[in-house]
């Protein structure tokens, strides 16, 4: 046994540091509390709940929605010399009884089992023998009710706070609005509500771009590709006809792709999940059967040819793109055509609170796909974040606002044309009638005797296609579940003249192509380099039967293929080796290395992890004050931030060597405090341990004195 977390963190998962929020997750449950984690797709959570397993004393039971999961999460612990098992209908009678008995005799750190094993009470029963550490809660969105992928079974585990009372547990989700939050922490009967860890909405090295649906989007969609040669990618299409077609169109144009959805053969899907995450192919076309919880490190892109369902839903399958930290893109094509469509969908709901929402939900995914805002700060504000804009990880922000045109003309043409046609039709009957098509439709509901038909042939279809659009950004046109337009209250003061219609200039010049990244690689790398060790890597795996991801991630190969380590000391340096895979790995890459190495290679600067950290935007506008000599008081004015979190910055930007520490000592220095309050709260230390506890405590004495 390690002697320490650090020591564990370096030597059994190879890394130097915590990542953020990382080691107070850790630590409460080592305190054996119960605790919520919420943190983006590519955080960390695993770890939280592996590390303490090798610091407890018994067994860790993780609750996992899908088995391809568990075996994900069984072979990356197994290539880190840590024993666990999963225990699932893939098992033979004869697996299970194995499974049982090592747990039993202590041989397994940690076992993964689905949620509806723990509603079996013989399963229970067995688990009642076995000293559990602690349960942890994987994909715990599914618990609430209010979630978008709510799930009956796992609504039942609070049964493990009855069966288990002293047992803590740790749950951890990527997506969880407040509302979300607050139905976990209840239904999974946590001892204290507040316990709650959420990280930071915002992954900067996500690229996000939204573009309305040209046709089928096929064109778009290789325009986007071919800045994606090689790389590993996601595209998630509507319906399972949709996913087979497009893949079979993909194949045409040379591309190595798999269709998945639920409806292939077992075997079939099987084999296609395993092509993917293996690399033996670089694109899988998708519905949302596939996904959850995949920990393929080293996807590139994820594309929507539709709009999803909800924000959640949006914000979880994107979030599979740059697990690894590296420049990812994700690219979202939408038509007014998947809003009817989804809407139907909704219809069929039958409680109707639950349909409600479902609307309200589409409603605020349509908004997101139609704004010209700050992509990223949209989703932090609906996961009840908060967040400065991103400046350029975005489409919207790479391309802001400059020159808008008015369109109140158009705007009064279309709507009058939808309220000619009694609200009856959708978008692309609309535009014929402006267009004055002849269409056998248009003439045989006497369509072409309305005073609108024709009024708009001065206007080119695509761009009626885009007024349309922006009417129903702003809310002057809805979508019921036929597809059949709708006029709003909103839409009558655009009719009546009291409200006028713009939308970016550039929005009219009907420019198809889609909007990304410049690629930054962080380090400089041959690419015959970095084949070879990729191939090494795929050699390995399949001796060992797991994915390549899995023996190392990309961005270790990428650290290896610009470092190009001769020795065992400078390989333990790549982020993501640790002794326990040096061990395992270390003698056939250092090897391969020395013969990738030429005589004139001049090794580069070693590299100091906590100083190439990229600076949040926030934290920049901070330290620009600071260089600017401004007082901590002056930046609290005008950043118009409490003075805990200006303290909380320069604590962060003294930590990665953006100031010195001397400087910290100097802007501390001008805070005033209370000498009274200090000592009072240094006692508390001495007497409950943590700054964290005497939160807990004021809060019980808060409630129990009703004061305000």
């Amino acid at each position: 046994m390690f002697k320490n977390k650090y020591q564990l963190l370096q030597n059994t998962f190879g890394f130097d540091a915590f990542r953020p929020l990382q080691e107070a997750v850790v630590d409460k449950i080592l305190n054996r509390e119960d605790v919520l984690l919420i943190l983006p797709t590519g955080g960390g959570k695993s770890l939280c709940y592996q590390l303490p397993a090798l610091l407890m004393e018994g067994v860790v039971v993780v609750v996992s929605p899908l088995l391809a999961l568990m075996q994900d999460q069984v072979h990356g612990l197994t290539a880190k010399g840590i024993r666990s098992v999963m225990m699932s209908s893939m098992q033979s009678g004869e697996e299970i009884w194995q499974a049982q008995n090592d747990l039993q005799n202590g041989a397994v750190k940690l076992v993964f089992v689905a949620p509806e094993r723990l509603q079996n009470e013989q399963f229970l029963n067995f688990l009642t023998t076995l000293n559990i550490a602690f349960f942890a809660i994987d994909e715990a969105h599914c618990v609430s009710e209010w979630g978008h992928e709510f799930r009956a079974d796992y609504r039942q585990l609070g049964l493990l706070k009855s069966h288990f009372p002293e047992v803590g547990i740790a749950a951890f989700t990527a997506t969880a609005t407040t509302q979300v939050e607050k139905d976990i922490v209840n239904q999974l009967q946590f001892s204290r509500s507040d316990n709650i860890i959420r990280g930071k909405i915002y992954r900067d090295n996500l690229f996000i771009s939204v573009q309305s649906r040209q046709g089928n989007g096929h064109q778009q969609l290789l325009d986007f590709l071919k800045n994606h040669t090689n790389e590993q990618g996601i595209i998630y299409t509507l319906s399972r006809k949709n996913t087979e077609s497009l893949s079979a169109f993909l194949s045409t144009q040379g591309l190595k792709v798999r269709a998945y959805h639920a409806g292939l053969p077992t075997e079939e899907r099987h084999q296609a999940f395993s092509d993917f995450v293996n690399d033996e192919i670089d694109i899988m076309v998708a519905t949302i059967a596939f996904g959850m919880g995949i920990d393929k490190s080293n996807i590139r892109f994820v594309v929507h040819m539709t709009i999803p369902k909800t924000m959640e839903a949006y914000y979880q399958e994107m979030g599979r793109a740059g697990r690894d930290g590296m420049k990812s893109e994700v690219l979202l094509l939408y038509s007014t055509a998947d809003l009817g469509l989804l809407g139907r969908f909704i219809a069929d709901i039958e409680d109707e609170e639950y349909r409600n929402l479902a609307y309200h939900k589409l409603n605020l995914i349509k908004k997101y796909a139609f704004s010209e805002s700050c992509r990223h700060q949209a989703l932090s504000h609906y996961f009840d974040d908060e967040m400065p804009k991103c400046e350029t990880q975005c489409d919207n922000c790479l391309n802001p606002d400059v020159e808008r045109s008015d369109i109140s003309e158009q705007a009064k043409m279309f709507l009058s044309t939808v309220y000619r046609t009694e609200q009856n039709f959708g978008q692309v009957y609309i535009v014929d009638v402006l267009l004055g098509s002849k269409n056998k439709k248009v003439l045989n509901n006497g369509h072409q005797d309305l005073s609108v038909y024709g009024i708009g042939n001065a206007t080119s279809k695509a761009l009626w296609k885009i007024i349309g659009d922006r009417l129903l950004e702003i809310d002057a046109l809805t979508v019921n579940e036929f597809k059949a337009l709708k006029l709003t209250n909103f839409a009558m003061k655009i009719l009546k003249s009291e409200q006028t219609v713009d939308i970016r200039s550039r929005n009219l010049q009907q420019n198809t192509k889609v909007v990304t990244q410049i690629k930054q690689q962080e380090y400089a790398v041959d690419e015959k380099i970095l084949e070879a060790l990729q191939a090494l890597r795929r050699e390995i795996a399949r001796e060992e039967n797991m994915p390549a991801y899995i023996i190392f991630d990309n961005k270790a190969l990428t650290e290896m293929a610009h470092f190009l380590p001769d020795s065992e000391e400078k390989l333990l340096q790549i982020n993501g080796v640790g002794k326990i895979k040096l061990e395992k790995y270390g003698t056939r890459f250092l090897d391969l290395l020395a013969t990738l190495r030429t005589d004139d290679f001049q090794a580069p600067i070693a590299k100091t992890k906590p100083t190439t950290q990229k600076l949040h935007p926030t934290y920049q506008a901070t330290l620009a004050l600071i260089e600017q000599e401004e007082t901590i008081e002056h930046i609290c004015q005008q950043r118009d931030l409490t003075l805990s979190t200006v303290l909380s910055h320069i604590n962060k930007l003294a930590n990665i060597g953006k100031i010195e520490h001397t400087k910290r000592q100097q802007l501390f220095a001008t805070v005033p405090t209370n000498e009274t309050v200090t000592h009072w709260i240094m006692q508390g230390l001495e007497e409950v341990g943590s700054i964290e506890k005497i939160h807990h405590h004021l809060a019980i004495f808060k409630q129990l004195n009703q004061i305000d």
